[in-house]
């Protein structure tokens, strides 16, 4: 794709991108004292970084290009991929974020597991855990795979080891700063993606002649189909609502942003900017894709390589190397922020109960080996697992199986019971990974199987059994007696 002179150059700013942002991230933790410094930034983000991690977050560089590759193949039905989150984002930030933030602010919660504990009690806290790392060591190993094709396409690394030096680049990165330099990278890489996302998708238009031509090319085609939106079978779009769609309300990284966050006022403001910029750069980033099937005319031998193949067409070599970059910030900003929502579960939620007297100094070098481990089974799934979209998705099952139902119900119904509540964890999960071990049965995606056994044993056993989480009233109820004034005071007092 490149000439060798251009591969070495590549590398070199590549090679230095990524020696800045480790020196950053170490000066960073200089300032990184304690343990909430570490995993929810201190509680103290304000606006504008907010907005940022909570897109960088949202569009990571592995879907960037999952995205541009399935609207490539499969045509504009695959815009939901993105749209699939919008509801779920709304309730999210109208019902769930404030009475998240005040019992997470009122019981000084770190992770989900921390909220699940108090529904159902300690035992909760490890299936909690295991699924939050089936979850996000599969997400993050999506990161190492984009990096990886990256280093491939530029400098002729073989994928293999691509994949082992953007996890060990990843992982030092993320050892060293924790929440507080990942949030102010994104603010960083947050601008640099947005920005590189739209410019290249005026640029595309431009050189494709206009909708009306890219119209014209698909009938020519006779794929004139693939630019419609509703082009996605209901089987795959009921699959995209109940992994990517449910994901997003047991998402630990957005539970922690909520958490992290200096204010309510902040939050709220973010997220709803949030939700439109992930919104329309995830269905940008679809029409990408069939714009250069329709439009630019690449016929790409590799479609897991068209954003390459886009640049390569559109821009010269100068402005590849900024969109280079623009990817490489998209990877990395969802990256970091996974390690850490995986590796705080393996540190709050299974090492913290079993420490006879944990302090703020032992749980800072707990995270950090917990981010170890958790690169590790990220690493490994990455190799196991190298198709992105899939992988995504198969990790997001797994989350959502076994933690959905547990979480929200939880919240709303003061009559559930403790014991189905763990029972209803452990069902979901390990239904659903052993319906992924077994091939999927019947063609049957494990969230199908998973997510209702869930929900049955959890409202089953709940009306059988008497061991309820509440007596008088809901989590939820129980969240509007803690002000938001007391919430900000909780969190003053940490």
């Amino acid at each position: 794709m490149f000439t060798e002179t251009q591969n070495s150059l590549l590398a070199i700013i590549l090679l230095a991108y990524f020696l800045f942002l480790i020196v950053f991230a170490y000066l960073v933790n200089r300032r990184v004292k304690t343990y909430e410094d570490y995993s929810v930034a201190g509680r103290t983000v304000g606006t504008f970084p907010m907005t940022l991690t909570l897109v960088g977050t949202a569009i990571g560089g592995s879907i960037l290009l999952g995205y541009m590759t399935n609207g490539y193949e499969l045509g504009m039905g695959q815009i939901w991929l993105g749209l699939v989150a919008v509801v779920p984002s709304v309730i999210i930030v109208t019902v769930l974020a404030t009475p998240i933030r005040r019992l997470g602010a009122r019981y000084g919660m770190v992770t989900l597991g921390d909220f699940s504990a108090l529904v159902y009690g300690k035992q909760a806290r490890v299936p909690t855990a295991i699924s939050m790392l089936f979850a996000y060591c599969a997400i993050t190993g999506m990161q190492f795979v984009a990096i990886a094709t990256v280093l491939t396409l530029t400098t002729g690394l073989d994928m293999t080891l691509g994949i082992t030096l953007s996890w060990i680049m990843l992982t030092i990165k993320t050892v060293l700063g924790g929440l507080k330099s990942v949030v102010f990278q994104d603010a960083l890489h947050g601008t640099i993606q947005t920005v590189g996302i739209f410019v290249l998708f005026v640029v595309v238009i431009i050189a494709s002649g206009g909708w009306e031509t890219i119209e014209t090319n698909a009938a020519k085609m006779d794929q004139l189909s693939d630019l419609d939106f509703m082009n996605i079978p209901p089987s795959q779009l009921a699959v995209l609502f109940l992994t990517i769609g449910g994901y997003q309300f047991v998402r630990q990284d957005l539970w922690q942003r909520i958490w992290a966050s200096r204010t309510m006022a902040v939050l709220r403001t973010s997220f709803w900017i949030a939700i439109v910029l992930q919104t329309l750069l995830g269905t940008v980033v679809v029409v990408l894709g069939v714009m250069a099937k329709f439009g630019l005319g690449i016929v790409s031998a590799d479609p897991a390589h068209i954003y390459y193949e886009i640049i390569g067409e559109v821009f010269p070599f100068s402005l590849v190397v900024v969109m280079l970059i623009a990817l490489l910030a998209t990877v990395i900003s969802t990256a970091d922020s996974f390690f850490l929502a995986g590796s705080s579960s393996i540190v709050n939620d299974i090492i913290r109960p079993r420490l006879s007297a944990p302090t703020s100094t032992s749980l800072l070098r707990w995270s950090k080996i917990s981010v170890l481990i958790t690169s590790v089974i990220a690493y490994v799934m990455a190799l196991y697992i190298p198709e992105l979209i899939v992988l995504w998705i198969v990790g997001t099952a797994m989350l959502v199986s076994g933690l959905l139902a547990p979480v929200i119900i939880g919240l709303f119904w003061k009559d559930v019971s403790r014991t189905a509540g763990v029972w209803a964890m452990w069902a979901g999960l390990v239904a659903a990974v052993g319906w992924q071990l077994l091939g999927q049965p019947l063609g049957w995606h494990p969230v199908f199987v998973g997510l209702p056994l869930s929900i049955v044993v959890l409202v089953g056993g709940s009306l059988l059994l008497r061991d309820r989480t509440r007596e008088t009233e809901s989590w939820y109820r129980h969240s509007k007696t803690i002000t938001d004034e007391i919430a900000e005071e909780a969190i003053a007092d940490e």
